[in-house]
């Protein structure tokens, strides 16, 4: 038995090669969310279990069966968080912010779920989330979703498709839910152990089942929206008008109900076929009661998240490139004045928002060309002890068919620049 320390199951390191892609999806989220008006937040990774019991549901899957929960050392329950909206919902209330104004806030990080790891779940992931707190009508719901859009848009993501439907308020669909366990209970012997066990505290969730020998039983179910009451339906019909003008596709799902309790209202997927059985990869809806259940004021409120492991692994089957991180310029440096002279011209490039790379650990001439080429530079600054002497420094092109040029060294960064600026 091997005595190298491994990774834990469904944790998963991130290395350089494979943050390019995470990496564009972040900056370009930043920049989207920023363009419509949302600031970030950054929340602890640790809270207070009974924040995911009061919020997300006692009877959930999550909190019966997924979260890492721990009692510390002054007798706390604590868990690492499996979501990102509670603990947004505690800081509002606990910061006062949701007493003045309007906040749309977004967030990112990690998240934690024991749940058996396969292809798009994994025990520790990744989301960019983004919610809107004090907006009550369809407006804000139509915003979120049409700012989903633009990014997958700028990002240049296909085969992404939006499913939207509405689960009511509470009142209507405690009156729907009873319609609902009054029929599957008739058709108890077609569900199985995990459906049979929700049709008590959560008969909604047998709806979101991917068994493929539940789906007839469930596509004759009752439909939510038959039970909606006439404000909720006008609130749908409204968001349905906004995103019907933006020119946003959409399909109404019936059987969307989200598997968290807190939601009401409005709710969406954006989902892909090509990733199998993980195929959403952004969802949200309305929470307008989350607020007060955590002890605020009451607060209408709306938001969604993005699985970024699904997303990214979408973009690499689209063959979607991610930021380029490679340097512009290799310093191949021979030699011990080559190489401080080489250094201090390396800082001067930089100080002009060239991206260097220096030859580090010494090397041949031969060596170093070589790890120029590897790093994906542009160009290799050359610099031996001829260089030095004539106080002039080899350009060579690494990336296209140009012969090398001896610009002298005050001028090599200004040179460099302006051929850069050309690619």
């Amino acid at each position: 038995m091997s005595d190298s320390v491994q990774a834990i199951r469904g944790m998963n390191d991130l290395l350089p090669e494979r943050l390019e892609r995470w990496q564009r999806v972040e900056r370009v989220a930043r920049s989207v969310f920023h363009a419509y008006g949302y600031r970030e937040v950054r929340l602890p990774i640790l809270e207070k279990t009974d924040l995911f019991a009061r919020s997300i549901g006692q009877h959930t899957d999550i909190v019966e069966k997924e979260m890492y929960s721990f009692v510390d050392r002054n007798g706390d329950k604590l868990s690492l968080r499996p979501e990102g909206t509670a603990g947004v919902v505690r800081a509002g209330i606990q910061s006062g912010d949701f007493r003045s104004q309007l906040q749309r806030w977004w967030y990112a990080g990690p998240m934690f779920r024991h749940e058996r790891p396969q292809r798009g779940r994994y025990r520790q992931f990744h989301q960019l989330g983004v919610e809107a707190f004090g907006v009550p009508g369809p407006d804000i719901d139509a915003e979120l979703i049409i700012m989903s859009a633009r990014l997958w848009r700028i990002l240049g993501l296909k085969a992404l498709s939006l499913e939207i439907n509405s689960l009511g308020t509470p009142q209507s669909r405690e009156v729907y839910r009873e319609a609902l366990v009054s029929y599957f209970s008739a058709h108890e012997s077609e569900l199985d152990a995990d459906s049979v066990r929700r049709l008590e505290h959560n008969p909604l969730r047998i709806l979101d089942s991917k068994n493929p020998d539940m789906q007839a039983v469930i596509q004759s179910a009752p439909s939510l929206l038959d039970f909606l009451d006439q404000e909720s339906t006008d609130h749908f019909d409204q968001l349905r008008a906004l995103l019907d003008n933006a020119g946003i596709v959409y399909s109404v799902n019936p059987r969307l109900v989200r598997g968290l309790d807190y939601y009401a209202r409005t709710v969406f997927e954006w989902a892909t076929q090509t990733l199998g059985a993980q195929g959403t990869v952004c969802a949200g809806g309305r929470f307008d009661g989350l607020v007060v259940q955590l002890g605020g004021k009451p607060t209408p409120a709306i938001g969604f998240a993005l699985g970024m492991e699904r997303l990214v692994e979408l973009m690499s089957e689209q063959q979607i490139p991610g930021d380029n991180t490679d340097p512009d310029v290799f310093m191949v440096m021979a030699g011990d004045a080559a190489q401080t002279r080489g250094m201090a011209v390396a800082e001067e490039m930089r100080d002009a928002g060239v991206q260097v790379q220096c030859n580090c650990n010494g090397g041949s001439f031969k060596a170093q060309m070589k790890r120029a080429d590897r790093s994906g530079a542009h160009y290799a600054v050359i610099l031996g002890e001829d260089e030095i002497v004539a106080n002039r420094a080899t350009v060579k092109p690494l990336r296209h068919e140009a012969s090398q040029q001896q610009i002298e060294m005050g001028s090599v960064t200004r040179y460099l620049v302006e051929q850069l600026d050309k690619i």
